[in-house]
């Protein structure tokens, strides 16, 4: 059972040699949170690694998956079991080092001055210095396109979020259907949208500690697509985004 009312939430895929290390910077902060981790049957053997670290600490749960399912979908599990478990603040984050855990407490200090805190990689210069000009290009492509188009002055598309789960109505979450990399600017738009309050923070993006981008192709032209769905439900079908 949940031992605290903050929980740290990282989905897995392939992170064999990041999710020890992860876990062990996490514990040393002596934040007071429990963890979660949702591993989606990983061939790397992720998720036996995850297993051993449960078994040796109380406050570590797990979640395992068929397969890969999307990362929105992983994102939604993790945060409906939140909710099932009583957890009052959530901070969701990747396994690969591009989200310092050091940048945790900043997170909880500001949910007392708004219920969404996002880091953002566009509030201080540099913060993308390591990442290759492809990387930027597409990076900076969609913040243009969901600020331009979402009229939403967020950075949208990154995982490192706290949830003041407290003051979410749960329903919010119901209203979004991505399944892939668009949940995080379509949850954070329906946020917006419903007036949660949101506060950005700035931090550095590093590249990858260990192991390879998860995004292809495929995920840069589906989220794309999806932003176009988005933006006609904005115009002309806004009580899709709304609670009744």
């Amino acid at each position: 059972m949940p031992q605290n009312n903050t929980l740290i939430f990282i989905p897995t895929y392939n992170e064999v040699e990041n999710v020890e290390k992860i876990f062990n910077d996490i514990k040393s902060l002596n934040l007071g949170a429990d963890m979660l981790f949702l591993d989606d049957n990983s061939p790397d053997g992720t998720g036996k690694v995850i297993d051993t670290i449960a078994q040796n600490n109380p406050n570590v749960f797990t979640i395992h998956r068929s397969g890969k399912l999307g990362i929105g979908s992983a994102h939604q599990d993790g945060i409906r079991w939140a909710y099932d478990h009583k957890y009052e603040i959530l901070v969701t984050m990747d396994c690969d080092f591009t989200h310092s855990p050091s940048y945790i407490s900043d997170f909880i200090n500001l949910s007392e001055k708004a219920n969404i805190v996002v880091g953002s990689r566009y509030m201080q210069k540099d913060s993308l210095a390591t990442w290759n000009l492809f990387r930027k290009f597409l990076t900076y492509l969609g913040h243009f396109l969901t600020v331009n188009m979402l009229n939403m002055p967020y950075d949208a598309s990154g995982a490192f979020r706290l949830y003041n789960l407290k003051k979410i109505n749960p329903a919010i979450f119901k209203l979004i259907s991505s399944k892939g990399y668009s949940f995080f600017f379509e949850s954070l738009f329906i946020l917006y949208f419903n007036k949660i309050t949101i506060v950005e923070t700035p931090i550095e993006l590093p590249s990858r500690t260990y192991g390879t981008s998860k995004m292809t192709w495929k995920d840069a032209w589906n989220s794309l697509s999806f932003l176009l769905k988005l933006y006609n439900r904005k115009l002309f079908r806004k009580k899709t985004l709304q609670l009744n």
